[in-house]
């Protein structure tokens, strides 16, 4: 029988939108003095527009590999998609990016102003690691404490955010290819790879699951990234919900740029060939991490 992935991100999605939509409730958490109106609903905005929530459903199939599907799972996926949610908030105003929409709406320093925006991420990001040191995550402070730092170091300076200092510094200048795959892991890679490798860990995984895991985000990330570069150059701004052609305008560096389209393509299979090679040993119970990598190779938008 084939997987049915279309219902499967439904569900998997929209556990993680009402987690996420109780999370960001107007009302104050315990031990909150207050939340105030404005940056409340600006972080919802940049937070509750949608979107595929592919990096926390990562987390989940990851620790349902391995027999992990509680709430508890959904919540440390709800931290990694504050992270991504913040990074895309700050990476959309007019210092960094300067896109006036995200998911065909307009984004949060649009529909508010930059100062908002700015506090915005900046409370996104914090309340991530807020989420992810909760007991409900796992019943072991050890285990939480790993996820914590694993997640800092994703989201930091050798990981998402060092990823961008480098992508902004290749504007209008040569890279190599080895540079360019450099930054990509760090600035894409990183927050999938953890996806899984997080998932793994929830689920209690050996050392050996635990890599075969984190192996398979960094192929998930480096597919995601040659996939997001092709679709810069080939889809319509309408099919995106973005503007579509910035990295070619901002004179950006790409492997797409770089090897062509007809090499980038024959990566992308190659890379998903090697990402069902690592889900053989766990039969049909990887059907859903299989089929997430058949999505991430051939998505349109």
């Amino acid at each position: 029988m084939t997987f049915d992935l279309k219902s499967h991100l439904a569900a998997q999605a929209g556990r993680i939108e009402t987690a996420l939509t109780s999370l960001l409730k107007e009302t104050e958490r315990d031990g909150e003095i207050s939340r105030p109106e404005r940056l409340i609903n600006a972080m919802r905005h940049g937070a509750l527009n949608g979107g595929k929530r592919l990096r926390p459903v990562l987390v989940m199939d990851a620790a349902g590999l391995f027999g992990r599907a509680d709430d508890g799972v959904v919540q440390a996926g709800c931290a990694l998609e504050l992270i991504h949610c913040y990074s895309l908030v700050h990476d959309d105003l007019p210092a960094m990016d300067d896109d006036d929409l995200r998911r065909g709406q307009p984004t949060v320093h649009k529909a508010y102003d930059d100062a908002t925006a700015i506090l915005a991420g900046d409370a996104l990001l914090t309340l991530a690691f807020d989420v992810i040191t909760d007991e409900a995550v796992h019943p072991e402070a050890g285990i939480r404490l790993r996820l914590c730092r694993e997640l800092a170091r994703a989201s930091g300076i050798g990981g998402m955010a060092g990823g961008q200092m480098l992508d902004l510094e290749s504007e209008h200048r040569d890279r190599s290819e080895a540079e360019i795959r450099h930054l990509q892991s760090m600035k894409t890679g990183a927050l999938l790879r953890y996806a899984c490798r997080a998932g793994a860990i929830l689920g209690d995984a050996s050392d050996a699951d635990v890599e075969r895991l984190t192996r398979f985000g960094e192929i998930i990330g480096l597919a995601f990234q040659l996939a997001d570069d092709l679709l810069d150059v080939e889809a319509s701004p309408e099919a995106m919900g973005k503007a579509t052609g910035k990295d070619a305008e901002a004179g950006k560096a790409t492997l797409v740029g770089l090897m062509g389209i007809d090499r980038t393509r024959a990566e992308l299979q190659a890379l998903l060939e090697e990402a069902h090679d690592l889900m053989a040993p766990y039969g049909s119970k990887a059907a859903a991490l299989n089929a997430l990598a058949d999505y991430v190779v051939t998505r349109s938008n």
